[in-house]
């Protein structure tokens, strides 16, 4: 572990002024609360912040940032509140650790609403103070560093999770090197064979034709002297994912991927880095369509640079980066470049740009987005995005997609034009909307009164923006007539299954779907963006489960020791398929309880009577009782009809009793005996959408406990 003076000591190489004393306090408190904690490599877990904290010194980031990393597992996983941490460190950096607990606790998942939601959340936490997402990429890149003493199946989730999130994440704030380490790192865990067959390949290319890197370095040297241009060169191969992506996008083999090696030429001035350009080109032949400048058109994270590819050395494609120092800074710590200090200041960066107008910008695009798919659509488009720019006829820039159309074009400029468009000109001549727009043309939208935008387009654009207008115009459009459709359409499949497609059917759906209401059910419906069969098996799912043997229900818990028995906690009810922890009881074997239960609190103390279990995976008998409290109309017939519902989803009515009697509605508990909380959910979600049902709850009753 990283000595508290050799922190102080790796940011004072950056920042003379540190608070060392506010470090020292931070590191010591730190230390303190997680005293006890270890990780799943045996360590101190303590040593995980404290490289987190090491990681950001290496972006020059301010004190209250390392601080932050010091102290941003406290309030999450010890006894430290928010209140201590302002009273002992300020506000600041209270709401900093607060900020990136809430990001940890977002559990981002692989289901794309919740996903979606939780970039929500994200960016929320983000336009608060953008230094919270540096503390949760670095904290997330050391825990990728580190990530092998996990098990294999937690090692699975997280590459995943990194390669769909937090690396594109640090791509689109400008941290390269970062999204390229993440990348590499989560690649080692999906799909070691890919990549340890890549590394073979470089040892014997390398083999064969010695250090391509250091004579390509030296020849570019050469050139650079023949112009008597003052500049450093830097070569290396590219991450074993890079080139992966690469031969998985223009499916070739590694022998015929070219572009595997890649130069940077540090200048000292603008002025520079275009002789160096001059240089290159003429000593080798430019690539066509590989050229690309970044300096007379940034990117919004402040990213500026020349790149060309050429043919140099023996034919082999090289990319070269061609920047000045100021330029690399931010190529190297994008945003984060708006924090770093340099000799206790902190760097005034002409290129760096302000988080709140960045941000502001990233955001703007996803606004309009109705529902949680869309806002997922434009953010992994914004950040997996190459960009192109082209101009209006007037001569501004639009930012755009590679790959974009006149369309995408059109409505990034505003959506009334892009709803209006019948035609568009490009470099003055009228091309099809389809076409893709390269960087530097001229574009000219032709609009026209009464134009309304086609089905067809959806496949025409890429941009989310466009995308969403576009299926909102269609919507509104055609509501009336999707929804009248989508009604018939449900009619007959809920009929099908024996059931009616009443309003409070179509609510919980729409509910389960995620969508506002039963009228947008419908219009989906009618618009073939649902499908009835879905919605049928979405409130009554066929619950036959494949052939195979049971679980035996008396050894249904895995983590016991052989002696041991079990039982399933009255007060929470456990099912098989939720998370749960055992507690011992002298003379009772152990009792099982819902990781959620209240009534766990009450053993915080005793950890040594906890038992680690989770369920049997596989078919599990009806055997698990589970209390439901019902609210249903007071009518003839209602009873047995939830009754026969109930029956209808292969479930067992155990107990009934009677709670409470009004003149309109009863409540009553009834006892359901149930495979898993699969076939829970399918009767709670039965129930839910019958219409002489008010209310459905599970019981939780602490006073049960043993």
């Amino acid at each position: 572990m990283i000595d508290v003076e050799d922190l102080i000591s790796l940011a004072r190489n950056y920042n003379p002024r540190t608070d060392a004393d506010l470090i020292r306090r931070a590191y010591a408190y730190g230390r303190e609360m997680h005293s006890g904690q270890y990780r799943r490599s045996g360590e101190e877990y303590f040593t995980h912040p404290v490289a987190v904290a090491a990681i950001l010194t290496e972006q020059r980031l301010d004190d209250a940032t390392l601080v932050t990393a010091l102290l941003h597992d406290t309030v999450e996983d010890t006894k430290s509140t928010y209140d201590e941490i302002a009273r002992l460190f300020g506000h600041e950096i209270a709401e900093l650790v607060d900020g990136v607990t809430k990001l940890t606790n977002l559990e981002l998942s692989s289901a794309q609403s919740k996903q979606a939601e939780n970039f929500r959340k994200l960016f929320m936490a983000m336009s608060k103070d953008l230094r919270v997402i540096l503390v949760k990429l670095a904290d997330r890149l050391h825990n990728m560093r580190t990530i092998k003493s996990l098990p294999p199946e937690k090692q699975v989730r997280k590459s995943h999770e990194t390669m769909d999130i937090y690396a594109p994440l640090a791509g689109r704030m400008g941290m390269q090197w970062m999204r390229e380490e993440l990348e590499d790192l989560a690649f080692r865990v999906l799909n070691p064979e890919a990549r340890n067959s890549i590394i073979r390949r470089f040892i014997t290319l390398q083999r064969e034709t010695g250090d391509v890197v250091q004579k390509i370095t030296q020849d570019i040297c050469t050139e650079l002297d023949r112009e008597g241009v003052q500049a450093d060169v830097f070569g290396r191969a590219k991450k074993p994912y890079s080139i992966w992506r690469k031969m998985e996008e223009k499916g070739q083999g590694f022998s015929r991927l070219s572009d595997i090696y890649g130069f940077r030429v540090i200048t000292e001035t603008e002025g520079d880095c275009y002789r160096v350009l001059g240089a290159i080109h003429r000593r080798w032949r430019a690539v066509p369509g590989r050229f690309k400048d970044y300096i007379s058109q940034p990117k919004s994270n402040g990213y500026r640079s020349i790149q060309t590819t050429v043919s140099g050395r023996d034919g082999k494609r090289v990319e070269v980066q061609i920047r000045t120092r100021q330029m690399h800074e931010v190529a190297e710590s994008g945003v984060a470049a708006h924090w770093s200090y340099r000799d206790g200041v902190r760097a005034e960066n002409p290129f760096a740009v302000d988080p709140a107008k960045w941000l502001a910008s990233l955001t703007e695009r996803f606004e309009n987005a109705e529902d949680h798919d869309e806002f997922l659509e434009h953010v992994k488009l914004e950040m997996y995005s190459d960009q192109v720019f082209c101009f209006t006829p007037k001569g501004d820039v639009v930012k755009l997609p590679r790959g974009a159309t006149p369309l995408d074009f059109a409505y990034a400029i505003h959506t009334r034009i892009g709803d209006s468009c019948v035609g568009a000109k490009v470099d003055g001549i009228r091309v099809p909307l389809w076409t893709r727009l390269k960087n530097g043309q001229s574009v000219e939208i032709i609009t026209a009164e009464g134009q309304r935008p086609q089905a067809t387009w959806i496949d025409i654009v890429v941009t989310g923006r466009a995308k969403a207008a576009i299926r909102k115009s269609l919507r509104e459009e055609d509501r009336e007539r999707f929804i009248k459709l989508g009604r018939e359409l449900a009619r007959v499949a809920f009929e099908h299954v024996g059931k009616k497609a009443t309003d409070k059917a179509l609510k919980t759906a729409a509910k389960r779907f995620g969508l506002p209401d039963g009228g947008e059910l419908l219009a989906r419906l009618g618009s073939a963006e649902l499908r009835a069969q879905d919605v049928v098996e979405t409130l009554y799912p066929d619950l036959a489960k494949p052939g195979g043997e049971e679980i035996d229900a008396t050894r249904a818990v895995v983590g016991l020791s052989p002696e041991q028995s079990f039982n399933r906690a009255p007060c929470c009810q456990p099912v098989p398929g939720e998370r749960i922890v055992g507690i011992t009881y002298r003379g009772r074997g152990v009792v099982v309880h819902a990781i959620d239960c209240p009534v766990l609190a009450r053993f915080e103390e005793q950890p040594e009577r906890w038992v680690d279990l989770h369920w049997h995976s596989g078919k599990h008998p009806p055997v698990h009782t589970v209390g439901l409290y019902v609210t249903m109309r007071n009518d003839a017939g209602v009873l047995g009809r939830i009754c026969t519902l109930i029956g209808e989803q292969k479930a067992n009515i155990s107990d009934m009793t009677f709670v409470d009697k009004k003149p309109d509605f009863y409540r009553l508990l009834v006892q359901v005996d149930l495979r898993d909380v699969e076939h829970l959910h399918t009767v709670m979600t039965a129930l839910e959408a019958e219409s002489d049902v008010a209310e459905i709850q599970r019981e939780r009753d602490p006073e049960r406990a043993p």
